[in-house]
């Protein structure tokens, strides 16, 4: 996406779990485009490392400690923004991949609560709080390619991000009138830190079935986001962008 050039001075972006990994890049690459940026990260030692790592953007940065899964967090959270939010990217996420026959209601609960639950918390909460001044506000869900066909070993995880799709497909033909765009964007397997976590075997098995052969970076998901949040992208709404390298053909 080289070609296109993204101004998003004067607009404040929300990034959950923007202190890390996919959230991380997507944050960096907001703030490049002119962009100021809320970061929401459950991690404080990630929020310290990503304030030190973007220090030059100065007060364009704020970091909030925000627990997704707690609606008194997320509320905290939104009383300290600075200014009215134009884009919200809901990235924040979880795993904790086991078999089904071996998955236990702690791994159930932990991965609906942070993946599904937290993003109904944060976008409710946040919702009547965007700035209404503007037509082009933007909500960008993070889902996953496991959530429009499924993985061996994550339950959990299929079942949150298939349910972030039902959301994103919904909250379009709801909040289209109210001058939203919503669109998710399905990521394969990309290498982050959560991606090293996964077992070995399954990794080894996904990216074989790779057309281009390789995992995605994070910056391939964050071009996505940048679309989707720009002018370029005003009419398209309620679709999901699969950047996976091929692998659900």
């Amino acid at each position: 996406m080289s070609g296109l050039k993204f101004d998003f001075t004067n607009k404040l972006a929300i990034v959950t779990g923007g202190a890390q990994g996919i959230g991380f890049t997507i944050t960096r690459q907001y703030l490049e485009a002119g962009a100021s940026v809320s970061i929401w990260d459950y991690s404080e030692k990630a929020l310290a490392t990503a304030k030190a790592e973007l220090s030059a953007f100065g007060d364009k940065v704020q970091t909030l400690q925000v627990d997704v899964t707690n609606r008194d967090s997320v509320a905290a959270a939104t009383a300290a923004l600075k200014a009215k939010p134009d884009i919200l990217v809901n990235n924040a996420g979880i795993t904790r991949d086991k078999s089904f026959a071996k998955m236990g209601a702690d791994d159930w609960d932990a991965v609906i609560s942070t993946n599904l639950t937290g993003l109904f918390n944060v976008t409710k909460n946040l919702l009547e709080n965007f700035n209404s001044a503007s037509n082009q506000k933007r909500i960008i869900n993070i889902s996953s390619v496991v959530g429009l066909y499924g993985n061996f070993g994550q339950t959990n995880y299929a079942a949150a991000k298939a349910g972030v799709i039902g959301m994103t497909k919904t909250w379009a033909k709801e909040l289209g009138r109210k001058g939203f765009t919503v669109n998710a964007v399905a990521p394969g397997f990309i290498k982050t830190a959560m991606t090293n976590a996964m077992p070995a075997e399954t990794l080894q098995q996904m990216s074989s079935k790779v057309p281009l052969q390789r995992l995605g970076e994070t910056s391939d998901i964050a071009n996505a986001v940048l679309f989707l949040s720009s002018d370029a992208a005003s009419y398209i709404n309620g679709t999901v962008i699969s950047v996976d390298g091929g692998i659900v053909l």
